[in-house]
């Protein structure tokens, strides 16, 4: 039989024992509730992202053409860019939305490379802001000019024609355009196309079997088809942007799942294991009486 303070230290220490169960069932739920609250929020993001990707794919197949007729006078003409003076301008072509894979990080990794191999003479121009956040820290200054509020509505031919134009103030030889290409709604490649200047192109060595190529013809082409090769490119980025991030908000709902079927079975074994020692508590109290 225990005595009186035997009794009374072992109530205390029961207490203290069902206080920490309660505490810990509390912060199981509130974290039950939240991981389930995330999941609604990853479900619907992922419902928007199918739909804005329906359009996106919609667009890309009438943008293609247009891109690839910008692409074909290049390789007809056998445009090169001059090697005496090399100036070189890329345009990386991301959003300023996140939340969608390794989109962006895919395009900012492969400039910092172009970047590296001769920063003194190359220029950046970045379409939306996430680009420009990767590379400002190590590469700033060679940032020229950025395009924002890009990724929020689908880009346009006028949003694509303000971007060359304000691109075709700056003095370059040669350059590149990097984008994600849409393979399909699980890939996609980081892809690149070629800009030149007008004097390259008026250099060009197939140029001749255009007739009537004045100046002015060939400055007003390359305005176009610098236009034409931006907006699409934007347009596959745009598509390659809505897939992932349908894809990602897809495994992060299926994560989410995951994790509440855990949480869930952790706070059951944790009741049931509360219920048990307040069991135990009467039944020793009960005998601790008799």
């Amino acid at each position: 039989m225990l005595g009186r303070a035997g009794i009374t230290t072992l109530h205390h220490g029961n207490q203290q024992q069902q206080v920490r169960g309660m505490a810990t069932l509390k912060a199981i739920s509130l974290r039950l509730k939240s991981v389930k609250n995330i999941q609604k929020i990853t479900q619907s993001m992922k419902m928007v992202s199918a739909a804005k990707y329906s359009r996106a794919e919609r667009d890309l197949r009438q943008a293609r053409p247009i891109g690839d007729g910008a692409k074909t006078f290049y390789e007809k003409a056998e445009v090169s860019a001059p090697t005496e003076k090399p100036e070189k301008l890329i345009v990386a072509v991301t959003s300023d939305r996140g939340l969608c894979g390794a989109v962006h990080t895919q395009v900012a990794r492969q400039i910092r490379n172009e970047i590296t191999e001769n920063p003194e003479s190359t220029r950046v121009i970045c379409i939306g802001d996430k680009s420009r956040a990767i590379l400002q820290r190590l590469f700033g200054k060679n940032i020229i000019l950025v395009a924002n509020e890009v990724g929020r509505k689908p880009p346009t031919f006028l949003d694509a024609a303000q971007i060359a134009q304000e691109a075709g103030k700056f003095d370059f030889t040669f350059g590149k355009i990097i984008y994600n290409r849409f393979k399909s709604v699980v890939s996609y490649a980081t892809t690149e196309l070629p800009l030149f200047s007008q004097s390259a192109v008026a250099q060009a060595p197939k140029l001749s079997v255009y007739d009537s190529l004045d100046n002015d013809v060939i400055q007003s082409y390359m305005e176009f088809s610098t236009a034409a090769l931006l907006f699409y490119a934007m347009k596959e980025g745009a598509c390659s942007e809505q897939s992932s991030r349908m894809t990602a908000m897809d495994n992060a709902s299926k994560n989410a799942g995951e994790m509440i079927d855990k949480l869930t079975l952790t706070f059951n074994r944790t009741r049931q294991a509360v219920i048990t020692r307040e069991l135990i508590e009467i039944i020793s109290g009960a005998a601790a009486l008799e």
